[in-house]
């Protein structure tokens, strides 16, 4: 069921604001994460139309917010979000074909296997937190787990749970942590296959 308001009062430096509801009561909170579009800043006095979402703490908090005369935004494909996932399958074929042949410890396999399945499960965690208003797992977490292996499970989460895959800052310090990831690998096939990092090391 949607709602209609008014923002009565908007912080843009942090985001965030409340809405007076159009048939009265208390105000509700919203987030600018929660703006169906974000091409435009809210300012005191929009009308908007809403849903309630309500937290663990009963609170109400107000999401797919749209200003007046939007229409809902039309969700793309899912063939537009092929790329992320089926480059995470190929790596972790890759890594079971590199452990197979010798050229990785099994372990590493091991590593990134059990990485990947922790990372999804932090992220459907983080999505559900979302939604509920629960304690939310930090960025820098989720960057963390990627960055140690757990990258492809958490490209298929975001792909499975539409969680983070459209946040671009967050997308750009994600590819990063998978390119060092991945360099750190090759690094790794490099000595296991007898080459000396000890001299490129020192060169740096």
């Amino acid at each position: 069921m949607r709602f209609k308001g008014r923002i009565k009062q908007w912080k843009d430096d942090k985001g965030f604001g409340f809405i007076s509801p159009a048939e009265g009561g208390s105000l509700v909170f919203v987030h600018i994460n929660d703006l169906q579009r974000r091409g435009r800043r809210p300012e005191a006095g929009d009308i908007v139309t809403y849903e309630i979402m309500r937290g663990s703490d009963g609170r109400a908090r107000a999401v797919n917010v749209m200003f007046s005369g939007e229409r809902p935004r039309e969700v793309g494909p899912a063939s537009a979000s092929i790329f992320p996932v089926g480059l995470a399958a190929l790596f972790l074929i890759a890594v079971v074909g590199l452990a197979f042949s010798g050229q990785i410890p099994f372990f590493v396999l091991a590593g990134y296997i059990i990485a990947s399945l922790v990372a999804f499960g932090v992220y459907a965690w983080d999505k559900a937190s979302a939604q509920v208003g629960r304690w939310r797992t930090t960025e820098s977490t989720l960057l963390l787990i990627g960055l140690l292996g757990g990258w492809p499970g958490a490209a298929f989460a975001q792909q499975a749970f539409r969680h983070k895959s459209r946040k671009v800052s967050f997308q750009v310090s994600f590819w990063l942590t998978v390119i060092v990831n991945c360099v750190g690998l090759g690094l790794l096939i490099y000595d296991n296959a007898g080459g000396n990092l000890l001299p490129m090391v020192q060169g740096l």
